[in-house]
């Protein structure tokens, strides 16, 4: 990867919105990934107080693997990182929304999105 994002700094407001998400049993809060340029859904990881963090200071995206039990930075093996552009909350304090720029595919089947079967056709 070329140029490493520049993330604005956090002011004390939002280091205490930080403290105020509700994460789950095990510490993980639920992570919608979306385009920033088109709206579409990417995927949909999971991140702790940490990974938000590193994902704060660094301007890509870091997840809690579930399966491996560890952080990973989108795109560390792949290429296909995804540099943060907006972080949103919702208004459960449950749910995060990144909107990104996504370099390459964001699934690791090589699709664009995650999302690209359908269940319910038009």
């Amino acid at each position: 990867m070329q140029n490493k994002p520049e993330m604005k700094k956090m002011c004390m407001q939002d280091t205490e919105i930080l403290d105020k998400l509700k994460y789950n049993q095990q510490g993980l809060i639920p992570a919608i990934v979306q385009d920033y340029k088109n709206g579409d859904v990417l995927m949909l990881a999971y991140m702790n107080k940490d990974s938000l963090q590193k994902t704060i200071d660094t301007g890509l995206a870091t997840y809690w693997s579930r399966s491996r039990k560890c952080y990973w930075v989108k795109g560390e093996t792949s290429g296909h990182f995804q540099k943060i552009q907006q972080i949103y909350f919702d208004c459960d304090y449950d749910t995060l929304l990144l909107k990104i720029e996504q370099i390459g595919a964001a699934c690791h089947t090589g699709q664009r999105s995650c999302f690209y079967r359908k269940l319910l056709k038009d």
